[in-house]
């Protein structure tokens, strides 16, 4: 279903519709579409979603901010992946590595590959780990429509609260299911678009249902929702 104005169908590329699974398969693939953009969004719907603008680098100092722990709780949503130390994961859209540093302690023999697509943030991920002399959290370089990682090389991804930004997330998610290994896990945290007290602008915000409809078109099997955080989901999604 569409929000505004009048669209334009754009059919996505073949190396997406053939890692999008089976379903992509067995029929045509979800087209992009084209609206008038809404304030806070660029005027492109994947299934019924307009894409929110992306947050740039000077918004580090809002992700770093000392309120976060208790609007957010990330030190238990960490807990809740319960990933084993020696994983090895991908924290997609890494930004200032908030995320990314909480979770190098619990995977010490594994590591924290920080993906972003601005060298800005990347640079400033750098010079925390080496502040922090932390060894096992990498930066690496990504693109709009691909992680740039090698096929089979990761356990698990983690997307806080960045998917719903992403210009082209059929790509993404077909270079995150290429990249992780068999039975390997999506974590994706989200705020919650069916709380209303959850005061976040109306496309940084996501349904579980949306979530679900978008990832199981790209081949990815839903696991569960793990509950407990005060404004995000924490959906669970697995490469088959």
């Amino acid at each position: 279903m569409l929000i505004l104005g009048q669209v334009r169908a754009a059919r996505l590329p073949a190396t997406v519709i053939a890692f999008c699974g089976a379903v992509l398969l067995a029929s045509p693939p979800p087209a992009y579409t084209e609206s008038k953009a809404s304030p806070d969004g660029i005027g492109k719907v994947f299934m019924g979603r307009e894409i929110s603008h992306v947050m740039g680098h000077p918004g580090i100092g809002w992700l770093e901010r000392t309120e976060r722990e208790r609007e957010e709780a990330p030190l238990k949503a960490i807990e809740l992946l319960k990933l084993a130390p020696d994983a090895v994961v991908a924290d997609i859209g890494v930004g200032s590595g908030y995320y990314a540093f909480r979770l190098a302690p619990k995977v010490p023999k594994g590591r924290v590959i920080g993906v972003d697509i601005q060298p800005e943030m990347l640079e400033f991920l750098s010079a925390k780990a080496r502040e922090l002399k932390v060894k096992n959290v990498e930066g690496r370089l990504g693109s709009v429509d691909g992680i740039g990682l090698p096929a089979g090389s990761l356990d698990a991804a983690l997307m806080v609260d960045a998917y719903h930004e992403f210009s082209h997330p059929a790509e993404m998610l077909a270079s995150i299911l290429k990249a992780l290994r068999p039975k390997g896990r999506i974590y994706l945290l989200e705020y919650r678009a069916e709380d209303a007290q959850v005061p976040i602008k109306r496309l940084h915000k996501m349904t579980e249902a949306q979530a679900r409809k978008e990832f199981e078109a790209c081949g990815f099997r839903f696991v569960e929702s793990r509950a407990g955080l005060p404004w995000q989901h924490l959906l669970v999604f697995e490469r088959p």
